[in-house]
């Protein structure tokens, strides 16, 4: 277990980097690439096989509920006067974090007692391709950062990302697939990025990432469909051609997209 686990903290600071280095458009679609959810996917199968396709089908609809937390972070802070920056961060924290936990019990209660797992999967992905596309219809300013981000703030990143994938893998050795998969995806990377993004760089840079982490979610989602269905087949490569389809048709598309719309929104806009 300890290798998806430092895996998975080394590409959870490495990749959201990139909001600040690149701004939220491209930054907040390549801090969104399929990362953690790598290791994660390897822990699992190589903890129970047969976990594997259920906890992938439940990576989709926990995804979705990712992008209503990243949403809450847009719509929340306005409705917010609190004048010291560190108390509003607390309660905005409190508030979109309480909304995702009600969400991942209902989505565990679905999958185990309602819904077939593999409708979760679909579903829950072509709904987060469709939430995504609308997060981004609003052009939103997404500078880039001026300020580069301590070793402390990297490092808790990477802490929260490799709890979340070990309790992941602890949960599907468990006997608990569904829950497992929801526990891959805990928002820990979107949380500290908030944070620490806007702590150091200034709402805008948080704010113009938002739209595009939301779509940019899709291909997570994506690799989860894709991995369940390859890595039965041909063990951990399926991980490997997952993560290659997974950027070629989302990630790929939704950066050409977004780049035009600016350009044609935004005469001059880089």
């Amino acid at each position: 277990m300890i290798v998806p686990v430092l895996l998975a903290a080394a590409v959870a600071i490495l990749a959201t980097i990139a909001i600040e280095r690149l701004g939220g458009q491209a930054g907040g679609l390549i801090a969104t690439l399929p990362s953690t959810i790598v290791p994660a996917s390897l822990g699992i199968w190589g903890a129970d096989p047969a976990a594997l396709a259920p906890a992938m089908d439940a990576v989709a609809p926990g995804m979705l509920l990712n992008a209503g937390f990243l949403w809450l972070w847009r719509v929340i802070p306005p409705r917010i006067a609190e004048a010291r920056l560190r108390h509003r961060l607390a309660k905005i924290t409190g508030l979109t974090l309480g909304a995702w936990l009600i969400g991942a019990v209902a989505i565990v209660m679905l999958g185990q007692v309602v819904v077939p797992t593999i409708i979760l999967g679909v579903g829950g992905t072509l709904t987060l391709l469709v939430v995504g596309v609308l997060g981004c219809l609003t052009l939103r300013a997404a500078p880039s950062g001026r300020r580069s981000v301590g070793p402390v703030t990297l490092l808790a990143r990477g802490l929260f990302a490799g709890a979340a994938i070990a309790i992941a893998i602890l949960v599907a050795r468990a006997g608990h697939p569904i829950a497992a998969g929801v526990a891959s995806v805990f928002p820990a990377i979107f949380l500290t990025t908030m944070i620490s993004v806007w702590v150091s760089q200034g709402e805008a840079v948080q704010a113009g990432a938002i739209g595009p982490m939301m779509l940019g979610s899709a291909s997570v989602a994506a690799f989860a469909l894709a991995a369940r269905m390859f890595m039965p087949w041909i063990g951990p490569w399926g991980a490997l051609l997952a993560w290659i389809l997974a950027v070629a048709c989302v990630t790929v598309p939704a950066f050409l997209w977004l780049s035009a719309r600016r350009r044609r929104l935004s005469p001059g806009a880089p």
